[in-house]
Formats: C-alpha cells, structure tokens, sequence
C-alpha cells in the first residue's frame, strides 16, 4: 500500500473509537471483498488498502506508535528514530506482517468476513486471483458425448477445455488456477466455463432422454420393417411395427445422453408417416379404390 494516511483510507477521524474504527473496515470490507467483485481489481485494490489501514489502527499498540510517528502507514519502522536502530542492532525478532491481534474480535462477523479472516488475517496480503468467466458454444453431439475444444484468452494465449460426455446448456465448468494471478503469491484463481449448446437439426435433449422425430413411408408404416435410425452415438436398426402411425414412440434403451456413474437416459422416437412430394399414379388410383379408407375416420371423437 501506498503511504496513505489510515484515518483517510477508513474515513474516519483521528479522535475516533476502536469500535468506530472497526465498524468502518467492517462496512468498506463488506463492499470491496474480491469475492463480491469477481474480476474487479480497482476494488481489490482498494480492498487491499482498507486492510492495510486497518491493521495499523485496529491494533491499539499499533495505533498508538502510528499517533506518535515510530511507524508509518504501511506498518515499517521510521528509520530516522533511533529506536529503529536499536531494533536492527540488536536483531530484533519482531515481524510487521505477522500481527493479527487487531482480527480477533471477527469471529461473528459475516461469513464472507469471516472466510477473508480464516484465509487472510495476515499482513501481506496473499489473496487469491479474481475467477474469469468464458462461455463456449459447443456443438449438440459434442456435449452428449464429450470433447475438447480450445478457446483463446482476451491475451492471445489458449485454453483447453474438456467437455464432460453429458454436459448441458447453461453447465459450468470449472478449470483450478486458470483464473487471474493471486496478489503477494496467493493461488490463482479459476476459470469459469458456461457451456452453450447449439441446437442439433433433428435431435432433441429432456434431461438424459434423446428425442428424434423419425419420417417413414406409408409401406414402412402398414407393413413394418427394419430401419436405420440415427443416435448420438451412432446409427441402429429399429424395427417398426405393422401398423405403426404418426406419432407412435419407440424405445432405444440406453441411447440418450450419460450421466452420473453407469446411468444414461433412453432415446424416444416418434414416428411420422411422410408420402412423397410427388403422389404415385398407382397410389393415387389405390386410395380411390380402397373402400375401408373411405369409412374410416381418423378424426373421431375430435369434437370440441
């Protein structure tokens, strides 16, 4: 910290009370604490100054030598007094940053406070790096099924990310140490990766599950049969029944999304009967023909 006064930084007099002074750091901590300003470093900062200045009048002794000029704002002896002299002839042992009497009246202070005190109550300030923040799209498959992709920092420099098989939108993951740098050697902080994912042309997610509309033709759907049908982990046979309709689901077990352990959802296919675009003559002259298709009614019981 600069040598900045500490009654300035704390905004407080020079006549004020321990307990003023306290309630002071208390209120500038609570709104500078880096884990209130992710990625804010004019508030770490600051933060950083608050507690410096706070640790030279938070402490009484302290105090008292800063009123009568022994030490300066940052907490290190005057050298012109002779007593700092006496100090380093005589090997003194006493360390400014080692001082963490003027904390110990926290312990019910917010948690937030609290945790800054438990990892943080020295001078010196090791304090872990800000968290960054990316958000990655990622291809429908490649969050089923898992993947790596690389993105590239705002500095130039790259990052591999490891896409879980299973992830979904909106997940995040978090990479240990690829945040911003600790301040005074403090551990890095991490980086936050939200996935995003893109919509696939057919596929569908609900939780685990796969869903996928799957077209067949009129022989497939009166006669049944086997046909190929697409899932994220590659093509199957799936065997249609006689007499399947629009809208009929079938199970592929096991085929949707991986989760937790061994667990993996099941892909639903929902069958939809489509002629072709261009109607046969020998089709055409079969539904003018069919007797039973002129009695049916499909829309029975359809009435509001």
């Amino acid at each position: 910290m600069a040598a900045t006064d500490p009654y300035e930084v704390l905004g407080v007099s020079r006549d004020a009370s321990q307990k003023d002074i306290q309630s002071a750091f208390r209120n500038l901590a609570k709104k500078l604490h880096p884990d209130l300003n992710p990625g804010d470093r004019q508030a770490q900062s600051k933060f950083q100054d608050v507690s410096a200045a706070y640790d030279v009048l938070g402490d009484e002794d302290k105090r008292a030598r800063f009123d009568r000029g022994e030490i300066d704002a940052s907490g290190a002896e005057q050298p012109q007094r002779r007593y700092y002299r006496d100090f380093a002839e005589a090997g003194g042992a006493s360390d400014g940053y080692s001082q963490t009497s003027g904390f110990h009246d926290f312990d019910d202070a917010d948690d937030i406070i609290s945790s800054f005190f438990s990892r943080s109550g020295r001078r010196g300030f090791r304090m872990r790096g800000a968290d960054r923040r990316f958000r990655l799209e990622v291809d429908f498959l490649d969050a089923v099924n898992g993947a790596t992709r690389r993105i590239v920092l705002p500095e130039g420099t790259s990052l591999d990310v490891v896409i879980p098989p299973g992830a979904h939108d909106g997940q995040v993951l978090r990479l240990a140490g690829k945040g911003d740098p600790g301040a005074e050697g403090g551990e890095a902080g991490d980086a936050l990766i939200e996935i995003a994912v893109r919509p696939h042309p057919f596929f569908r997610r609900d939780g685990l599950n796969i869903t996928l509309d799957l077209p067949i033709s009129l022989p497939e759907a009166v006669l049944g049969g086997k046909v190929v049908a697409p899932t994220p982990s590659g093509p199957v046979t799936l065997s249609i029944p006689k007499g399947s309709n629009t809208g009929k689901v079938l199970r592929l077990k096991g085929k949707g999304a991986p989760g937790r352990g061994d667990k993996r959802g099941d892909e639903y296919v929902t069958l939809k009967i489509v002629l072709p675009a261009k109607i046969d003559p020998e089709l055409e002259a079969f539904a003018k023909r069919w007797k039973a298709g002129k009695t049916h009614d499909p829309r029975e019981g359809l009435q509001a």
